[in-house]
């Protein structure tokens, strides 16, 4: 075999890996996320996973490079490359389904293991393992360039699964193809072991980049805690800085998209070659850049879209240039080259764990970020430490950020009545003024997104108020029930405003995921108190509730959890639409809240509808009294004639139509073909 063909064959196999890596992470998700309620829990279960066997895999590879032969290491790997056949097809099999007494994270971390743990493990191993063997080749310098080519492929299936691969297929068919493409890798990964061992059992003087340390030369523990330490900001920051644009400036689908490809295009950059990598542009860069994101936490800029989007992305590639081109500058030779990647892992995941697990727990709202860059300033403290005049700098960019981050905390201490975090995100409460007559209003906002608000007078405190006027879809479809004690499903509370609307004998029944909703709205408004309804609560996924309960004879059902970024698709798909007829009435109407700037949600549930033999009236309401927002509800009726009735036939109009589109079933849904 040439030594172009040799290159070629350890280049694929590497590239296969990482793509195939990235790609099985939103297809498994994606494949339990309605078993499991559609939860945000499952998405950080997963990625707890993810890290934790990524982790492992890279040890592994550590393991087997250091304590065993060249043919000894190809016999190992092939054994259980082969052995990890026996999980595919990686299609979750329906005994992993649970009925509800299960505790979720147990039973997500077994489902994981069960179905994909081997297969992932030894994708996570290539990497390292296949660059330690390539660092045994006469090309050994240029190992480093092969953990660009992994990143590069990270970052192409990223970007392929939204756009190509998603909109295509269902996730059958996704996880047959990708299961096709692992054994493929397989028969790869087996060849590559075994020419490695073949031509190179003893390798060849293991060689050392330009900037590398030399061969010989033994790390020491500063080397591995700036190895631990540069990864764990850069991964902080990106999942930071991704929770700041999402939560705080705009809940726009597919937003974290943009943060995670800059951050894989650092690493294929810095680790490609060292030309691009250059202090002298990167170092001020950053400087300049940490200042500016740190200030416009406490300021508008940092919070309007327009400003915010520019600076907080090209802060972050700035940013992970800066840590990520200095770990590159402390790249081992061969000889430690497994031990470097597993200290990176590591990192990784400690800056996931940190912000993704601990920070909710631990900070009242999003100040991971300011946190996060005052910790580059210090690294970079560290990084100068021979240098008095770059410490010094660097020392003072620390406190400048500490001083952006108090006032932050002081600004939303000053402006918020009430400030709640949990896994959920952040809850905010402030009083304001509404139009010309100054009327005191409360208001509640997750994130950047207003979950109601309601007017303090108490003349006017059991009005309804935003999305739900009486002119609006829900309130139309409420006002033409049948005039007997109405029985009406609420999926998502907001600050309760929907129970004004309640009478004496109605029966409002709420479902909320987030207890600190519930809390909320009990303490901050009056909506729940001041009904004349029964009010009857259920804490937990809607979806599973409905799954679980008898049925409840609903003259209405509002499903209003569509307003945000991370859309629940669980509760907007043909099965989903099945659960909601349980529980209606004959003549009732489950109506859809889908008023969203980003995605025209209107003719998929429109669909969905027709595909089960319903009918559907589209209501959108641009009403003139200032406390009401100009809103979209599709209302679902198994018979026409409750949607014929005055006023709610007056107030249909047409739901322009989406070519191509499917109704969305939990086996296939594409948010990205729905994207305004």
């Amino acid at each position: 075999m040439s030594p172009a063909t040799s290159r070629a064959l350890f280049a694929g196999t590497i590239f296969a890996s990482a793509f195939l890596l990235f790609l099985v992470q939103p297809l498994i998700a994606k494949q339990i996320l309605p078993w499991f309620g559609g939860s945000a829990a499952v998405w950080s279960i997963c990625m707890v996973f993810f890290q934790v066997v990524l982790l492992a895999g890279y040890a592994y590879s550590d393991w087997v490079t250091r304590r065993l032969a060249s043919r000894m290491q190809a016999r190992v790997h092939i054994g259980l490359l082969l052995a990890s056949l026996a999980f595919l097809p990686i299609v979750t099999n329906p005994r992993w389904k649970p009925t509800g007494t299960e505790d979720p994270t147990l039973w997500i971390l077994g489902l994981l293991m069960g179905t994909i743990g081997l297969p992932y493990f030894l994708l996570s191993t290539t990497g390292p393992l296949v660059q330690s063997w390539v660092a045994r080749t006469p090309w050994g310098a240029q190992v480093y360039r092969y953990f660009s080519l992994s990143n590069f492929a990270s970052l192409a299936s990223l970007l392929a699964y939204p756009v190509l691969i998603e909109p295509r297929s269902s996730l059958v068919q996704q996880a047959w193809g990708w299961s096709a493409g692992y054994a493929a890798f397989v028969l790869l990964c087996t060849g590559t072991a075994l020419h490695v061992s073949r031509r190179w059992p003893a390798g060849a003087p293991v060689a050392a980049s330009s900037r590398a340390v030399a061969p010989s030369t033994r790390p020491v523990a500063g080397d591995y805690l700036m190895w631990l330490a540069l990864p764990a900001l850069g991964s902080w920051l990106l999942l930071a800085i991704t929770n700041h644009l999402t939560q705080n400036v705009a809940a726009i689908p597919f937003l974290w998209v943009l943060p995670l490809s800059v951050y894989l295009l650092t690493f294929v950059l810095t680790f490609e070659s060292d030309r691009w990598y250059r202090r002298a542009v990167f170092v001020p860069l950053a400087a300049a850049m940490l200042a500016l994101c740190a200030f416009g936490l406490q300021d508008n800029l940092g919070t309007n879209l327009r400003t915010a989007l520019p600076i907080y992305v090209v802060g972050l590639f700035a940013l992970c240039m800066f840590l990520h081109g200095e770990m590159a500058r402390l790249r081992p030779g061969g000889a430690y080259l497994t031990r470097f990647y597993l200290m990176l892992s590591l990192g990784g995941a400690l800056g996931g764990v940190s912000v993704g697990l601990i920070a909710p727990h631990v900070l009242p709202a999003y100040y991971e970020l300011g946190v996060g860059l005052m910790l580059c300033a210090l690294i970079a403290a560290v990084l100068w430490r021979q240098r008095r005049a770059g410490m010094a700098a660097s020392l003072g960019l620390a406190a400048a950020c500490a001083w952006f981050l108090a006032l932050q905390v002081t600004g939303d201490a000053s402006g918020a009545r009430r400030m709640e975090r949990n896994f959920y995100g952040t809850l905010l409460t402030l009083d304001t003024f509404r139009g010309d007559a100054k009327e005191r209003v409360r208001q509640m906002y997750h994130g950047s997104v207003k979950h109601g608000e309601q007017y303090l007078a108490a003349s006017r405190r059991r009005e309804p108020t935003t999305y739900y006027g009486r002119s609006s879809g829900i309130g139309l479809a409420i006002e033409s029930a049948p005039a007997r004690g109405r029985r009406v499903g609420l999926i998502g509370l907001g600050a309760g405003t929907l129970a004004a609307y309640g009478r004496t004998g109605d029966v409002y029944r709420i479902y909320e995921i987030n207890p600190e909703v519930f809390t909320l709205a009990d303490s901050e408004f009056s909506f729940l108190a001041d009904s004349r309804a029964r009010i009857e609560r259920v804490l937990g996924d809607a979806r599973l509730a409905l799954e679980r309960e008898s049925p409840m004879a609903f003259d209405v059902l509002a499903v209003d959890a569509f307003s945000g970024d991370s859309v629940p698709i669980h509760l907007i798909t043909c099965e989903a639409m099945d659960i909601y007829w349980k529980h209606m009435k004959p003549d009732g109407i489950v109506a859809f809240h889908v008023t969203n700037r980003f995605l025209a949600l209107a003719p998929v549930v429109e669909k969905i509808a027709l595909a089960k033999g319903l009918h559907v009236a589209f209501v959108h309401d641009e009403p003139a009294d200032p406390g009401l927002r100009n809103t979209d509800w599709v209302l679902v009726a198994r018979d026409p004639n409750v949607l014929k009735r005055d006023p709610i036939r007056r107030a249909s109009s047409e739901i322009a139509p989406i070519p191509g589109l499917q109704a969305w079933t939990d086996d296939y849904n594409n948010l990205f073909g729905v994207l305004k």
